[in-house]
């Protein structure tokens, strides 16, 4: 499908610009400007705001619980509460000294935003205006980096979502795979007036996830190229103060840790923003995303100048807004940053803007109907609360629903003989089906994630060393010691995401040995796994494209896949029963030991 570019390359793909604003800012509020006079040069405070990873909340609801969200912190979440917050900032620094930008993955992670993007899709012809655009829209977001779940549902309704926003999709390292040219936007530019003085000059870089490549290679693969983010930000950011910059801020869909999920599969950092700022001279200030931390304000010296660059990452859902509050100074004919400093806006101190939640409401409420609608009974309680350390029935499900989805499409086909395993992941700690009347929330719960299903051939042996390296998600426990669930798993950072149940295999891990040396008793249908079998992996595209960095699947020989979402597939599994009982797909796969003996 040929990239449509419609907003931007018609009139940079040659020149490569990004997007300039035409005309400045109003001259700004009283004290935003110091006059020069006899008491020192002129002075000028700035303000930029910022959001990441907000996964289209725009409401402070749980649609998986069909209530008002809430943690044990009180959080709330939502654009229409940072909508609140803006409005706050701007009452207070005066609108024209502000910039409101955000980190990216904006577009997927609620059941509003795959509502639509897949049951009533924007890209449809006289289709609805994308609820995050509504809403951002109304907020007066300047402009907005790419991140790497805006590629979840493919290069067409990005595109869409694109052209419904009246900012820039901002991705400096988001480029024409045969060109290598832009294929977005890579920076924003805006002018603030100044009393008496020339205006300042601010630039945006916007630089995206090289992961891209990788997660969303069905959509992406021959399309589009994500190099890495230091290298485009050194090409980038002296091209922005050639042309006049005051001010660089980076809006960055990419954490801080130096740290990739994806090992060595790209030769490009995952986690990229705190090298960008050791690296690259001439930045102020970083607004990072991707990760879902919470950094208020991270201090970074640059390697080759010495001066500091400040990053700041809000908590994800718009829960958290962050300030950057610029003091600048005129001197020797032109404005210089004297210093930055970051803080953090927080959700829950204020109420929802009522614009906002007008807006949304007839969207908001479509979808709260859609996901209540009922699709099936459940014969008893099932829950994702000890699946992480126990072998739960829920994840069972997923399973079995995986398999018997393969098996089906393979039906045939030369592997249609061969037998079809299955991985899944514990994607959340809270999930429930509820014993009696199943719906599609409930069911959305248990899988969050809008990923599709891919199938794998794979040997015993590549299947033996899956294992061992899903293993590595437990922190070893000495045979007698004392067993604290809390701190059971998740060793090294290891997401629950990345613990995969393998079903149709007989294992156990024994916690007590190293990683690496933990899956004994491996068995397939009654006997020693054979390591030269082959067999069909019911695979996740996460996994399937080497998410995790799982080893061997990712090269391993596909055989079939599909864009249907394998929450979709549960649904629809479930809805063909009628009845969801365990006995139906309920497995004894896996169990913890130590020395041999079972942890539980």
């Amino acid at each position: 499908m040929p990239l449509n570019r419609r907003k931007f390359l018609k009139r940079s793909a040659v020149t490569g610009a990004g997007v300039a604003l035409t005309g400045t800012a109003a001259a700004p509020a009283a004290g935003a400007a110091e006059g020069r006079g006899r008491r020192g040069p002129k002075r000028y405070a700035l303000t930029v705001m910022g959001t990441t990873d907000l996964h289209g909340h725009v409401f402070n609801w749980d649609y998986f619980k069909d209530a008002e969200y809430s943690d044990a912190q009180g959080n709330a979440q939502g654009l229409a509460r940072v909508s609140t917050l803006v409005d706050q900032v701007r009452a207070e620094k005066g609108r024209q000294n502000t910039l409101l930008l955000d980190a990216g993955d904006t577009i997927q992670g609620t059941p509003l935003t795959y509502y639509y993007a897949k049951v009533d899709p924007i890209t449809a012809e006289g289709g609805p205006v994308h609820p995050m655009a509504q809403a951002m829209n109304a907020i007066g977001y300047d402009a907005v980096a790419l991140g790497n779940h805006e590629f979840n549902y493919g290069i067409e309704t990005l595109r869409k979502f694109e052209e419904q926003c009246r900012f820039p999709l901002l991705g400096a390292n988001a480029v024409d795979a045969k060109t290598l040219k832009p294929a977005f936007p890579p920076y924003f530019m805006k002018s603030f007036r100044v009393k008496d003085a020339p205006p300042v000059k601010v630039a945006v870089l916007g630089l995206t996830n090289p992961g891209i490549a990788i997660w969303d290679k069905a959509y992406v693969q021959g399309k589009l190229a994500f190099p890495g983010l230091e290298e485009q930000a050194a090409k980038w950011v002296p091209k922005l103060r050639s042309m006049g910059a005051d001010v660089v801020v980076v809006s960055a869909h990419s954490g801080t840790s130096g740290t990739s999920s994806y090992g060595d599969q790209l030769p490009y950092v995952e986690n990229a923003a705190a090298n960008v700022a050791r690296q690259v001279p001439g930045i102020d200030a970083i607004l990072v995303g991707h990760a879902h931390a919470e950094i208020e304000e991270l201090r970074v010296v640059n390697e080759r100048t010495g001066r500091t660059v400040v990053l700041s990452e809000p908590l994800c859902y718009a829960e958290r807004l962050t300030l950057f509050d610029f003091d600048l100074v005129f001197e020797r004919g032109r404005w210089r940053v004297e210093s930055v400093k970051a803080s953090l806006r927080d959700a829950r101190t204020v109420a929802d803007d009522p614009r906002i939640t007008r807006l949304l409401a007839d969207e908001h409420q479509k979808v709260v109907a859609y996901v209540n609608q009922v699709v099936g009974t459940a014969t008893a309680t099932l829950t994702t609360a000890e699946a992480r350390y126990r072998d739960a029935p829920i994840i069972d499900l997923i399973n079995k629903v995986q398999e018997d989805v393969v098996r089906q499409a393979l039906a045939g086909t030369p592997y249609a003989s061969l037998p079809v395993l299955s991985q899944a992941s514990p994607f959340s700690r809270t999930s429930q089906i509820p014993a009696g009347e199943v719906t599609i929330r409930d069911l959305s719960s248990l899988y969050v994630y809008d990923n599709t299903l891919v199938a794998k051939v794979m040997t015993g042996a590549q299947l033996r060393a899956y294992l061992e390296y899903s293993a590595e998600y437990f922190v070893r426990t000495a045979a007698g010691a004392p067993v604290d669930v809390a701190k059971l798993t998740n060793a090294n950072g290891r997401p629950d995401y990345n613990y995969d149940y393998v079903s149709g295999l007989r294992y156990d891990i024994d916690i007590a040995q190293p990683a690496g040396s933990r899956i004994r008793n491996l068995t397939f249908g009654g006997a020693p796994l054979d390591d030269a079998q082959e067999f069909v992996l019911a695979v996740n595209n996460y996994r399937a494209n080497g998410g995790g960095a799982f080893p061997h699947v990712a090269s391993a020989k596909e055989v079939w896949s599909e864009s249907t979402e394998i929450r979709t597939r549960i649904a629809e599994w479930v809805t063909a029963k009628g009845v969801l009982d365990p006995a139906d797909f309920a497995s004894a796969d896996w169990r913890l030991t130590r020395e041999g003996t079972p942890v539980f």
